[in-house]
């Protein structure tokens, strides 16, 4: 229950936050442009926070906090008093009413710009993208890489970091090969290796791209030796102690730490014969799991955490640097962001990305609470992650959204004319019948998942 109230107000915070960066876009552009503005809200439903501003806004704070929005005077819906047909949204200009349309896409997409810049001022941790395993048979294997090379470059990006080189390896999902740029241990000799992608496929819910390639990051070692044990627990009950190292169980010699927790998983309430060394010698104890329902499916467990061996310092980097090359660097997150989610809608809609990829509000729960609960920096990365999806999305053509309105002022634009009110009352109910059904598959996914 504590990590479901973690990741509710997590999101709340993070919807709220982006939500009144996009509001405000509209709002401060309206306000230049000479609108008048009658109310900025944060959330929809009853107003649980209230107060009219020395402008004559109102300014709310609603209970719902599932989106915003702000109310302009607008001759369309409101009766325009003597004299206010200058402050109303419908009376300007249409580039003026493109450009306050426009502002709260924008808005997102400064916002994420500012939130990268604070990370790369504060620092990011990061692991440099060194392989220690290349899985046998797998499409780097077949192409010769080999172990201990670090990734510098996917195709024409360079990669400082293993997030890079996830971003970088999505980007050419559909595509028929890629290159990868590698630097030998302990050299400066960069050689190139092409992929062949035409079998590359991979369930982002099961395995990352990297590992569906066939390439084991380096990183912290975790040993098949007990650290902890919870109390009363299936291997406090066995016998097993703080130090053993569990050398094989039945017939299987364990020398990897997912070896032992895959046959554990395998066998709930089925007794194993574990053989462990304590002291010097081997001894074998029975290990009888318990049993747990995940996903439907009975799995086995036992209580216990291995010794963890953390990645020496030598593989690890911080990404901090001064204001300005912050700004810099900020800036081409968020356009290789930007570019690499237009990339893989284009992609979500010529059917090379599954449907199934699509993710709702449950989802963006769950990250929201897990990049908390690693800290402000992975926070700040999360918001300008969800900041320029929000930005993207409303830029959609659908006339619910701001791209929709953009469009229709497009064409008032070129014909000299607005576009009849009858085809823009078509134009939203289908848009929002659109809308409804893509909000409708990524909440079922996320049920799915869950």
């Amino acid at each position: 229950m504590g990590g479901v109230l973690w990741n509710l107000g997590a999101f709340v915070v993070a919807l709220g936050l982006l939500v009144a960066v996009h509001e405000f876009g509209h709002f401060w552009v309206a306000r230049r442009c000479g609108v008048k503005v009658e109310r900025f809200s944060i959330g929809f439903g009853k107003a649980i926070w209230r107060r009219i501003g020395k402008d004559g806004t109102e300014y709310v704070l609603a209970l719902i906090p599932l989106g915003g929005y702000v109310k302009m005077l607008d001759g369309r819906v409101d009766e325009l008093k003597p004299g206010e047909e200058a402050q109303a949204f419908n009376h300007k200009s249409v580039w003026a009413r493109m450009a306050i349309v426009a502002a709260g896409p924008m808005a997102n997409f400064l916002f994420a710009l500012f939130a990268f810049w604070l990370m790369f001022m504060i620092g990011v941790p990061s692991v440099k993208p060194v392989i220690d395993e290349v899985r046998p048979a797998s499409i780097v294997a077949q192409a010769g890489v080999l172990p201990s090379m670090e990734i510098v470059g996917v195709g024409d990006e360079e990669t400082g970091d293993w997030e890079a080189v996830t971003y970088a390896l999505i980007s050419h999902l559909g595509d028929d090969s890629v290159r990868l740029k590698l630097k030998a241990a302990d050299t400066s000799y960069v050689v190139d290796k092409t992929l062949e992608l035409g079998d590359w496929k991979f369930d982002p819910e099961k395995e990352s791209p990297i590992g569906s390639l066939g390439i084991v990051p380096l990183g912290g070692k975790v040993l098949p030796v007990v650290e902890a044990i919870v109390p009363n627990s299936a291997s406090e009950k066995a016998g097993l102690q703080v130090g053993d190292r569990i050398k094989r169980v039945g017939e299987q010699e364990i020398t990897e730490w997912t070896q032992f927790v895959l046959r554990v998983q395998q066998s709930p309430e089925q007794p194993l014969q574990v053989m462990v060394e304590r002291g010097g010698s081997d001894l074998t104890l029975t290990l009888l799991p318990d049993a747990k329902k995940v996903r439907g499916q009975l799995v086995g467990f036992v209580g216990l955490s291995p010794q963890l061996v953390p990645l020496p310092d030598e593989y690890r980097v911080l990404l901090q640097y001064g204001p300005l090359q912050a700004l810099w660097h900020g800036a081409q997150k968020t356009w290789s962001l930007t570019t690499l989610t237009f990339d893989m809608i284009g992609k979500l809609i010529g059917g090379i990305v599954s449907l199934d990829n699509l993710s709702g509000p449950i989802s963006i729960a769950k990250g929201a609470g897990s990049s908390a609960d690693y800290g402000l920096v992975y926070f700040l990365g999360f918001l300008a992650l969800i900041s320029v999806n929000l930005g993207i999305i409303n830029l959609f053509p659908l006339p619910v959204l701001d791209g929709g309105h953009l469009v229709y002022f497009l064409i008032e634009a070129v014909t000299g004319k607005p576009v009849p009110e009858k085809i823009q009352e078509v134009g939203f109910r289908i848009g929002a019948a659109i809308l409804m059904l893509l909000m409708g598959i990524a909440l079922f996914n996320d049920f799915a998942r869950l």
